[in-house]
């Protein structure tokens, strides 16, 4: 019984993700966003917390990998250095982790995708604080009404559900459509 009704509550949440035209409307801006800036020799930082974090490696070893067909590699990283993530949270705590690395990485013209179920995360709001800072353009990937990241970042994909491993299905789903849509642009011969 459970099983049909968390997949019943999954097709409902993405059903709902795919009905509203604001959803197509800012994956789209977002994948224009990030061949805007592979095309002028940007590069795409991911970040986020927990299963999150996982979504923001998997988004960038696609890109420095490959998705479907061979290519050339494209500068994508995800900010998971255990170095650094231990490094910054003994000496100035948790919430700077993702900051203080793109204070140090990000330059005008890059991208970061910040990933939070909540929308309220801090570290995560930090980041994208610095990334503005910086001139990034910033795509959030968010759930739970968007929270304060809502507001912050320049396109976000907010899913509408209270249930963070449904939103991360979600959120999946839309790292892959990126992947696809920017390898479609970069590299129109393999589609």
């Amino acid at each position: 019984m459970f099983v049909e009704d968390s997949l019943a509550e999954a097709q409902k949440v993405l059903n709902s993700f795919v009905t509203n035209q604001t959803n197509i409307e800012n994956i789209n801006s977002a994948i224009s966003l990030m061949v805007g800036s592979y095309n002028n020799n940007g590069r795409i930082f991911s970040c986020g917390n927990g299963g999150s974090m996982c979504d923001a490696m998997h988004f960038a070893e696609e890109l420095t990998g490959r998705f479907r067909k061979e290519r050339a590699p494209l500068p994508a990283m995800a900010i998971n250095d255990a170095s650094h993530l231990t490094c910054v949270s003994n000496d100035y705590g948790y919430n700077f982790v993702f900051s203080r690395y793109v204070e140090a990485w990000g330059n005008n013209g890059d991208i970061l995708l910040a990933i939070s179920t909540s929308g309220n995360s801090q570290n995560i709001i930090l980041a994208v604080e610095a990334a503005k800072k910086k001139g990034m353009k910033v795509i959030g990937l968010l759930g739970k009404g968007g929270g304060q990241l809502k507001s912050l970042v320049d396109v976000a994909l907010v899913v509408d559900s209270v249930i963070s491993d449904r939103i991360q299905e979600i959120h999946i789903k839309c790292i892959h459509i990126f992947i696809e849509g920017i390898e479609r642009k970069l590299f129109p011969e393999n589609y």
